[in-house]
């Protein structure tokens, strides 16, 4: 399982640890993800999603997932959630 958020697209960085006496050995920065389900009102059940705790507090922000979704461009999504946005945005247009 990849190391990376799945609505932002965060993921580990690299840099260097460095001692009191200045050596510098390579080290990782990982995202801060968590295994967490929203509830998509639209479609009726519960998506689960590896998400940063930043993007956690942005979905909230903007009212639940699918409230995100919706006012999201596309170029700012990853791949992984660009099928929900659509089945999500039909689903809008259906009830129409």
């Amino acid at each position: 399982m990849a190391r990376r958020c799945a609505l932002t697209g965060k993921g580990v960085l690299f840099g260097h640890k460095v001692s009191h006496a200045n050596n510098k050995s390579n080290r990782r920065f990982l995202p801060n993800l968590q295994n967490v389900s929203f509830l998509s009102e639209i479609l009726g059940r519960t998506i689960s999603l590896r998400l940063s705790t930043r993007a956690i507090r942005t979905v909230e922000f903007h009212g639940g997932l699918d409230a995100y979704l919706t006012s999201t461009p596309n170029r700012k999504l990853t791949a992984e959630v660009l099928p929900l946005k659509k089945v999500i945005t039909k689903q809008i247009e259906a009830k129409k």
